[in-house]
């Protein structure tokens, strides 16, 4: 039995604040260039920041505000040479559910607001959940 017209209700528990505005302007992946940011949580989530320091490993997980919830398959890394894959096997930022895995370091927290990077997410872009990094997750999901 499918459950295809199940929905889930996910309210940001923050945003990020970046330079990069645009998708063109972001690059594939944190590590290839892209700029610290500030991921400010909201009041009613400060709580949830006890224990995180600067210099802690976190993963950051986004809500892909301005995906294209439609595409199914993609070329990887927009290169129009690449076979179609499934949106699945890639990192493409459109898909069904655009989350937005991001293995960063916390560089400084003010209150409730920390800088962290590098993430390539562009500014305004919802913060959905914090996790602490298992050591090898951001490598492990890194394809296309």
């Amino acid at each position: 039995m499918t459950r295809a017209t199940e929905e889930f209700r996910i309210r940001p528990i923050g945003h990020i604040h970046s330079t990069l505005r645009a998708r063109d302007e972001a690059p594939r992946q944190g590590d290839e260039g892209a700029p610290d940011a500030w991921l400010e949580v909201e009041a009613a989530f400060a709580r949830g920041l006890s224990g995180i320091a600067a210099g802690d490993e976190i993963v950051v997980i986004t809500w892909l505000h301005r995906a294209d919830r439609n595409v199914l398959e993609v070329h990887p890394r927009d290169d129009p040479r690449a076979a179609l894959a499934g949106v699945f096997v890639t990192r493409s930022p459109d898909r069904p559910n655009p989350l937005g895995l991001h293995g960063v370091t916390v560089r400084e927290i003010s209150g409730t607001r920390l800088r962290i990077g590098p993430i390539e997410a562009i500014d305004g872009t919802p913060v959905v959940d914090v996790k602490s990094s298992t050591g090898g997750l951001d490598g492990a999901v890194r394809t296309g």
